[in-house]
């Protein structure tokens, strides 16, 4: 069986990250497995790479474009809009031609548009699609924000100026898409049971077939290593305790940062004995801009891509905090409990699925910064760290495994492959 993975990005991207190690979890399983993104940023052999700069260009800026126009010349929400009407054609390239299962992943930003997609899903062969967020299941937003117009029809958007009205971009999209996926047979699946719950609400995925898989982890890469010695090769102090907070850009107000501000402020109020011996450390960009805020020491460590150091990083950490609001499976949490870290955040998404409360972390009631603050204080003050570690490590490597969820997948390659012949 010849798999082909399409995501927009390598790399970049939590969608990337999980798209690539799902590429290699088959590829280990005995599935080949090949990527396809319009950015690739690797000498990868299993990983090909859109031609075409100029074309590459162009369908991202057509489609910023159009989404600007709507939004009346504003940048606000520039970036959580997708409409998908402007992409490269696949279809003609001889990886398609080769790959026995078509698998989509996060193809927004001027990867694929929906005509383009309308091709592939002509070419016959079966289509998986993972959700990576609500995108597919609604007409532009990656994320719903409390709306629940995708349950009968999108329109009136939020994310539009005045709140868009009957006929807006949304109500545009949400057409294309009915007429788009009406006819489909696509296998949808969304990496957490929670986006599973979302999707099967959508009318425009009524009918489809919906299922739930995680994204893996590769337990040999991200695993428990001395904290002292992680500290060491980060340039942190080595004693004390440490509190983590990672987010690609640190100032995105979707990521929960003003909440664990607030929480870290209870915090010390609370335990003014922390000043001596805690301190924070951030990963992402736009750190600087908040470390001020915080009552204790700081350490930014900016963007950072380099494995061997985000793993250290995790090391280096007793708790991560994730304040996320919305977020369907986090990799950062998957990651840090990987490598024996413990987490917090909030009750949302896919969140619960992943920390055990009081068991491999705590969850936090759903903006709640008193109970956030009551949470991290217990992971640090109260709770046992080693068997805390220790079931964050068994989590892992019960419910992400690379075997695991590969088997899970190649289970829906063949009901896909099986419905193709059926039709036949």
């Amino acid at each position: 069986m010849k798999v082909l993975i399409v995501n927009t990005s390598e790399q970049t991207g939590g969608a990337a990250v999980a798209a690539n190690r799902l590429m290699n979890a088959l590829n280990n399983h005995g599935v080949k497995a090949k990527m396809l993104v319009r950015d690739k940023s690797t000498d990868d052999i299993c990983v090909v790479g859109l031609q075409g700069t100029l074309g590459k260009r162009w369908h991202f800026l057509w489609e910023r474009l159009v989404v600007f126009f709507h939004l009346h010349f504003k940048r606000d929400h520039l970036f959580e809009v997708d409409i998908a009407n402007s992409g490269t054609d696949i279809t003609k390239l001889r990886e398609f031609k080769e790959a026995d299962i078509i698998h989509l992943h996060w193809i927004n930003q001027g990867m694929l548009s929906l005509s383009g997609i309308r091709k592939i899903l002509r070419s016959g062969k079966p289509v998986v699609w993972t959700m990576h967020d609500i995108w597919p299941a609604t007409a532009i937003c990656h994320y719903a924000r409390g709306c629940q117009s995708y349950m009968s029809r999108c329109h009136h958007c939020v994310l539009l100026p005045g709140r868009g009205s009957e006929r807006d971009l949304a109500a545009k999209v949400w057409k294309r898409k009915v007429q788009l996926l009406s006819t489909a047979n696509v296998s949808f699946v969304a990496c957490s049971r929670w986006l599973e719950g979302e999707a099967k609400r959508s009318a425009l995925l009524n009918g489809h077939f919906i299922t739930s898989i995680p994204n893996p982890i590769d337990t040999r890469i991200y695993c428990p290593k001395d904290k002292v010695e992680a500290r060491r090769s980060l340039g942190l102090p080595e004693q004390g305790r440490y509190v983590l907070f990672v987010s690609q850009r640190v100032t995105d107000e979707r990521k929960g940062i003003a909440y664990l501000i607030e929480s870290m402020g209870k915090l010390v109020a609370q335990h003014p004995e922390l000043k001596a011996d805690t301190r924070m450390v951030i990963l992402g960009s736009h750190a600087d801009e908040v470390a001020r805020e915080l009552p204790l020491p700081v350490d930014t460590l900016g963007y950072v891509s380099d494995v061997e150091t985000i793993v250290n990083v995790y090391n280096a950490a007793d708790v991560f905090v994730t304040p996320s609001l919305e977020d369907n499976l986090p990799n950062t949490i998957m990651e840090s409990m990987a490598c024996g870290v413990p987490c917090v955040g909030f009750r949302v998404g896919g969140i619960p699925e992943m920390i055990d409360h009081r068991k491999t972390g705590y969850v936090a009631e759903f903006r709640n910064s008193d109970d956030l603050a009551r949470g991290i204080g217990w992971v640090l003050c109260e709770a046992s760290a080693e068997e805390l570690s220790r079931q964050s490590v068994r989590k892992v490597m019960k419910s992400y495994s690379q075997t695991g969820v590969a088997m899970q997948y190649s289970e829906v390659y063949q009901q896909a492959l099986a419905q193709k012949h059926f039709k036949l």
